[in-house]
């Protein structure tokens, strides 16, 4: 840092001339010799700084910080190092001289269990193995610190592989450290962009390389992210953010956004710019700004998320067990042969609830932690502040909380809190509670049965649904494995049509129903060609059959259908409660 100041402070005097064309330029000064002429108050002000710096404690690297905190015997280091100063019993520090040799016992003691902690870097990572293998005493559950994950993508990959191993008696748990500052966000945005980029490259699918690590909102380099931006940046300009001015921020960062008439440039900055120039401002006032982005990116990515149509790769759904019930073929290729399934697919899961332990430890680190409890349910919560949403045309943030349950998450607007039902409790009351839904949580299996596209996709990607875009992989503990789109009961009957499989007479009766009050209508052809589909008749939705003959009326009564004259025309409707039973009688020809 003082080399830095030494070489780069501004201390060259600098003369201001009018040039041809009538704009004012600077030169640096010189004497009559030619002799560069310094500003004395400049050089005055650097050695001032100087003299500050040199007078501050020196800053502690991470690594030497860990070595410090929590003591040599109990730290094992395997890095690229070759001397470390380490501290004796007499506060004095020595010098300790390190060699290949060192880094293999370090990495020993380690995986015996001798030393708890291990720091490793890239250097010290090639070629060895960290994870609790089921061959070494230590089978601890690994918790991984991901501290200074650099640029590169595949190393953190790699360094994060060193604990999460074959044969390993428990996972690890992955955790990226950042700080306060909000500018760091540039950096862990970097690493997530380049994991999701290098997952798409290492396994040939569109599938994470993060694994889930970070969130979509985390990738400041996406979409979202850039849309966000220029929501920002209209919003700046329009005087509607409170972090800081039009005015104050271009002289801050350098970046025009108007012409000079006035109007909003249509070559807007791109985003790496914008964050690179929002790291060289004071930390408080990128913590504001920050805030404000990230509203913005939250709000794009949680309307995504709520329409089906957040781009997120591959998930994976782990479940305990999976059974092929059913095995429907969609398509047959031409060309190649290659074949296109319905699966239906019986999945149990066991729900894993937060321990008590950890839901208070959350309560007792965050501030704006409450505990509460659902007045109607009788169930318990822990309330905490969630990044806020911002209204993208006047800028108005959005305040939101969080409520984490044994089981789930859920994200609430702080106008609709006051109008729920959950209020506060004390904690004595909510561990109680909370260790009463755990254990019933714990002992519940989870079963359901969902139907899987699967196979040669892109022919039939049109006809599956538009509003949920996710592709998924199901693995069970048995390391059986399905991948492909996930289709709901209401838009299987709408794929068999658009495909032409069959008849909609073969679907269950509960698929018609779910297919027709979703809004797609359903044609059958017994006992006679006709339409369900439904209709909104007086502000409600009911469930109409179209094409129905008049002689058959009195028929349809028979099996709970009833009519209604509109606008002198006599319709046909089913009960909504019990119209599966009708349509299957109906399509059985039965009354």
């Amino acid at each position: 840092m003082i080399d830095y100041l030494e070489r780069a402070f501004p201390t060259r005097q600098m003369r201001v001339f009018t040039d041809d064309t009538g704009a004012q330029r600077s030169l640096p000064m010189e004497d009559d010799a030619g002799n560069p002429v310094y500003n004395p108050e400049a050089e005055a002000a650097r050695a001032r700084l100087i003299e500050h710096l040199c007078a501050l404690p020196p800053i502690t690297s991470a690594l030497d910080g860990i070595l410090e905190q929590f003591g040599h015997d109990d730290v094992a280091e395997v890095t690229g190092r070759t001397k470390r100063l380490v501290s004796t019993a007499d506060g004095r520090q020595k010098l300790e001289n390190r060699s290949a040799r060192t880094s293999q016992a370090e990495a020993a003691a380690f995986m015996e269990g001798r030393k708890r902690i291990l720091v490793f870097s890239d250097a010290g990572g090639t070629g060895r193995s960290y994870h609790a293998s089921r061959d070494v005493p230590n089978q601890e559950q690994r918790v991984h610190l991901l501290l200074e994950p650099g640029w590169r993508a595949d190393r953190a990959i790699q360094g994060l592989g060193r604990t999460h191993r074959t044969h390993q008696a428990s996972t690890p748990l992955f955790r990226p450290v950042t700080t306060d500052c909000k500018g760091e966000l540039r950096f862990t945005s970097t690493i997530a962009r380049r994991l999701d980029s290098l997952g798409a490259l290492t396994r040939g699918q569109r599938q994470t390389g993060g694994q889930n690590l970070f969130d979509p909102a985390d990738n400041l380099e996406s979409e979202y992210a850039c849309a966000a931006l220029v929501s920002w940046f209209h919003l700046l300009v329009g005087g509607k953010l409170t972090s800081i001015s039009h005015a104050e921020f271009e002289r801050r960062t350098g970046l025009e956004l108007c012409d000079k008439d006035g109007v909003m440039k249509d070559d807007l900055p791109p985003i790496q710019r914008w964050l690179n120039r929002i790291l060289a401002l004071p930390i408080a006032l990128q913590n504001r700004i920050f805030d404000e982005f990230l509203s913005l990116v939250e709000t794009r990515v949680s309307t995504a998320r709520e329409a089906g149509r957040l781009d997120v790769g591959v998930e994976t759904i782990l479940v305990d067990t999976a059974t092929l019930i059913d095995d429907t073929l969609l398509r047959t290729d031409p060309v190649s042969g290659a074949t296109s399934h319905l699966l239906t697919i019986e999945i149990a899961r066991r729900r894993t609830p937060v321990s008590l332990d950890r839901i208070l430890r959350i309560g007792d680190c965050d501030g704006t932690a409450e505990f509460m409890v659902n007045a109607k349910s009788g169930k318990v919560a822990l309330q905490t502040r969630a990044r806020a949403l911002m209204e993208e045309k006047e800028g108005t943030p959005i305040p939101r909380i969080e409520l984490t349950r044994p089981t789930r998450r859920e994200y609430m607007r702080e106008d609709d809190l006051y109008e729920s039902a959950w209020a506060p409790i004390d904690r004595e009351a909510f561990c109680a509670k909370w260790l009463e839904e755990t254990e019933e949580a714990a002992n519940t299996v989870d079963t359901e049965t969902i139907r899987l596209a699967t196979g040669l996709l892109l022919p039939i990607w049109s006809a599956l649904p538009s509003d949920h875009l996710v592709v998924n992989r199901i693995a069970d503990k048995a390391g059986n494995s399905w991948l492909g789109r996930l289709v709901f009961d209401e838009h299987v009957v709408q794929l068999f049509t658009k495909l032409g499989i069959g008849q909609a007479e073969t679907l269950p009766a509960p698929n018609i129903v779910k297919s027709a009050m979703s809004g797609r209508s359903v044609d059958l052809t017994r006992p006679f060609p006709m339409t369900i589909k439904r209709a909104l008749v007086n502000g409600s939705s009911r469930i109409e059959l179209v094409g129905a003959p008049p002689s058959q009326l009195a028929w349809l009564k028979s099996l709970g259908c009833f009519t209604e004259v509109i606008q002198y025309r006599t319709r046909v409707f089913l009960p909504v409660p019990s119209a599966a039973d009708v349509v299957e009688r109906l399509i059985a020809g039965t009354g």
